[in-house]
């Protein structure tokens, strides 16, 4: 295998003189023979040495193939299926061949690989996840796997007739993994690849997700610490409901208990008092209201999911006036006034934010840097061409709209979609963020996920297409939100609990199993799993994992990297000021004056009724349907008025949403990239040198307080985890330092034209011969 090793160090070498020199590539024993005797007598000079070094330094100890056994570390309930040994796993790094070898191994949860550092402890990242490590996928994190049979790559799916002597891993999560099978046993690498398609490519039922197998293996041992209302009880909605003051209009239903309404709803949900239980009853909850939140104002936010397009006349009609009935309870002007959106006209549809989104990730998914700077040049006409920011300035756009109905105009405001668990979900919650301050901290980020994604009814298997059943279905909706509020988070950060890799980290839990936040497509599914006979201990019924209890996938230290330490904590209210501001938003004072009672013209009316119900029944509804007599540029003038104010962190806030102001989420998206790190630099390089100070600081006042309680001084052992800022780089927490990356000094279509090996090494000679000549 010594052999072998040698072979692949001199093949993985990059096309980069050293700077010593022996033989020309290529030269034959004889002139070899004949360059090492030189020239004799008659003081002339010696032959230079001619031989051009391929190797680098330290690729010298490049790794050998692992001679002791190394084996996976499973989790409750995990068992291996396949494993190949001999695997040569390359680095992601400048389009060189440099890597390792280890052993490829295939489990029911997982794709890992394992080399020396997988049985060594030592090393270990600040940031390490205890149940995903840096080289293993989990089976539903896979998007993509090609062969590549002579030079050429081909998708692989299904049944295999010839096995590829390379394999490509494409993930979810934008990570790369290329192994080479060259120097594996034919019948293992049969294995190995006809494992790995199979167990992540192929159908799968839902009781076959490793989460089944973890529920029924893994002991049940929770934290009790997590604050994250779960919202799967009829209390927790009276609390929200009392909290948001929105119990005045609005009340908690039990209707829908043993789902005998519907399925997709929640068991516990909230519709304005005047809704009786038959209405709910009558059409299996379509066409209901449901509340999402309350301003400080009354005005209110809803959903609600629109009936089916094809009806027969009479069924019309009859869904007709069940809406005239509802709407009539409910729009009373001038003093409730309704706006309606129906965000399938309003916003892009979900097949369009698939096909974005599709094509935005393949500006991320590069395996060589070749590929990087090749398409370096172009990168803005390319990113620009994947309409996936646009779809977010769009979506932050829409989420502005209806925060100014709520605040300004006072006005109700009813979200409709086909189902009112995708576009709503995305639109309520980043309103909420928006205007409510509790939504941006860790708890309450992390309770309205629950409230309007996961017992709301978002359908996270199918989109996110963990069975692997229909891509029809996929669309990532769940990840349109977190980068709208990642646009957040990086414009006013002292108005977050959390971090941005707090955000990158959730989104990469989408795709482990081991938690059921995200893999069930409503509460009624997740019920009726969670109690299935397959499922019962000798305990009892399993209760699943919450993603929200983070110890479950990082320690202490690592999840001090999720809290913002530059966030700017509420202050108390002052007592003697409470009764004159209790009931004002702190925001309020410095928005644009408006009229005490709007015109009767603005929002929901008679007249309208028959125009809305016959849209409400699936034709198209305008992005506001209501005769306001505000000028066009109304929001516009809402939108720049506030950003002319200082910014109240705990109050409103509106994204920026003009040109440049929509970024790319760089961490989650180029974490896995060497070509675009900041060495020393980025956001979380600077967070981790605060926080070294801070650690710092605590530490010394430690030892002074030691001090002044011992008469003699004894050792003071420090708590301070220096985080060498110097090795730090844009990639941190998920990478310290990686190899730096060689950027052409000329445009890269010079460079392509300069890439010509016997050009660069005539470069290269010509360069060292200086040094040749000195004595």
């Amino acid at each position: 295998m010594g052999g072998v090793g040698s072979v692949m160090r001199i093949l993985a070498a990059p096309r980069r003189a050293r700077s010593f020199r022996c033989l020309p590539l290529g030269t034959s024993p004889g002139k070899r023979c004949a360059a090492g005797r030189g020239h004799v007598g008659g003081g002339a000079r010696a032959a230079k040495p001619s031989f051009v070094s391929y190797i680098s330094p330290e690729e010298i100890h490049i790794k050998e193939p692992i001679e002791k056994e190394v084996n996976p570390r499973l989790l409750p309930g995990e068992l291996l299926l396949c494993e190949a040994s001999t695997v040569y796993k390359y680095m992601q790094e400048d389009g060189s061949n440099r890597g390792a070898y280890g052993k490829l191994v295939c489990t029911n949860f997982k794709i890992s690989f394992l080399d020396d550092d997988s049985a060594s402890d030592d090393n270990e990242p600040e940031f390490k996840n205890k149940i995903v490590g840096e080289n293993d996928i989990t089976l539903q994190c896979v998007d993509q796997i090609y062969g590549v049979y002579d030079e050429k790559k081909k998708l692989l799916t299904g049944q295999l007739r010839k096995y590829p002597e390379r394999l490509i891993i494409y993930c979810k999560d934008l990570r790369v993994f290329n192994f080479c099978l060259r120097y594996t046993k034919e019948e293992e690498v049969k294995r190995i690849v006809s494992g790995i398609v199979h167990h992540s490519q192929t159908p799968k039922l839902l009781k076959r997700l490793f989460l089944f197998s973890y529920a029924s293996a893994a002991p049940n041992n929770t934290d009790g610490r997590n604050q994250t209302v779960m919202f799967d009880t009829l209390e927790d909605w009276r609390d929200e409901l009392e909290r948001t003051k929105g119990n005045v209009k609005y009340k908690a239903v039990i209707t829908n208990e043993g789902y005998r309404v519907s399925e997709k709803l929640p068991l516990y949900f909230v519709v304005p008092i005047c809704i009786s239980e038959e209405s709910i009853l009558k059409y299996e909850g379509r066409g209901i209201p449901i509340w999402c939140w309350s301003c400080h104002n009354g005005a209110a936010l809803l959903k609600m999911s629109a009936f089916p397009k094809e009806q027969d006349d009479s069924t019309s009609q009859m869904q007709k006036a069940f809406l005239d009935g509802i709407y009539k309870t409910i729009s009373k002007p001038p003093y409730e006034l309704l706006k309606v959106d129906d965000l399938s006209s309003s916003l892009p549809s979900l097949q369009d934010i698939q096909t974005a989104y599709t094509r935005f990730k393949q500006l991320f998914l590069i395996d060589n840097s070749t590929d990087f700077w090749a398409t370096d040049v172009k990168w803005f006409s390319l990113l620009e061409s994947t309409n996936w920011l646009e779809i977010i300035r769009r979506v932050l756009k829409k989420a502005i709209e209806v925060a100014e109905c709520l605040e300004r105009q006072h006005t109700n405001v009813l979200l409709i979609e086909e189902t009112a668990t995708d576009l709503c979900c995305v639109i309520s919650s980043l309103v909420q963020v928006m205007m409510d301050s509790y939504s941006r901290t860790k708890s309450g980020f992390q309770s309205l996920i629950q409230k309007e994604w996961v017992i709301g009814g978002h359908s996270f298997l199918d989109r996110c297409n963990h069975l692997r059943k229909s891509e029809k279905e996929e669309a990532p909706v769940f990840l349109l939100l977190l980068n709208c509020v990642w646009q957040l988070v990086q414009q006013y950060p002292p108005a977050f609990e959390f971090t941005e890799t707090y955000l990158t980290v959730l989104s990469d839990s989408l795709y482990v199993p081991v938690f059921s936040t995200f893999f069930f497509n409503s509460q009624h599914q997740r019920d009726t799993s969670t109690s299935g006979e397959s499922l019962k201990t000798q305990s009892g019924p399993f209760r699943f994992l919450t993603v929200w209890d983070w110890s479950v996938q990082f320690d202490p230290k690592a999840q001090a990297f999720l809290n913002n330490s530059f966030y700017a904590e509420k202050p108390k209210p002052d007592k003697s000021q409470r009764k004159t501001t209790r009931f004002k938003h702190q925001r309020q004072l410095s928005l644009p004056l408006t009229q005490a009672k709007p015109s009767t013209k603005r929002g929901f009316f008679r007249e309208e009724t028959d125009h809305l119900i016959k849209n409400i029944l699936g034709r198209r509804i305008g992005k506001f349907i209501n005769s306001s007599d505000e000028p066009p540029n109304n929001l516009r003038e809402f939108y720049d008025s506030w950003h002319s104010k200082p910014v109240d962190y705990h109050g409103l806030l509106l994204p920026r949403i003009d040109g440049p102001e929509i970024k790319v989420w760089a961490q989650r998206y180029l974490r896995w990239i060497p070509e675009a790190q900041l060495h020393g630099g980025g956001t979380i390089a600077i967070t981790a040198k605060i926080l070294d100070l801070m650690e710092e600081v605590q530490s010394l006042q430690v030892k002074i307080e030691e001090e002044h309680s011992q008469a003699v001084s004894g050792d003071v052992h420090s708590v301070t985890t220096q985080r060498n800022s110097a090795r730090l780089s844009s990639l941190f927490p998920f990478a310290l330092l990686q190899r730096q990356s060689v950027k052409p000094a000329l445009p890269t279509s010079t460079w392509k034209d300069l890439e010509d090996e016997d050009d660069l090494v005539r470069r290269d000679d010509e360069f060292l011969d200086l040094s040749g000549d000195m004595p």
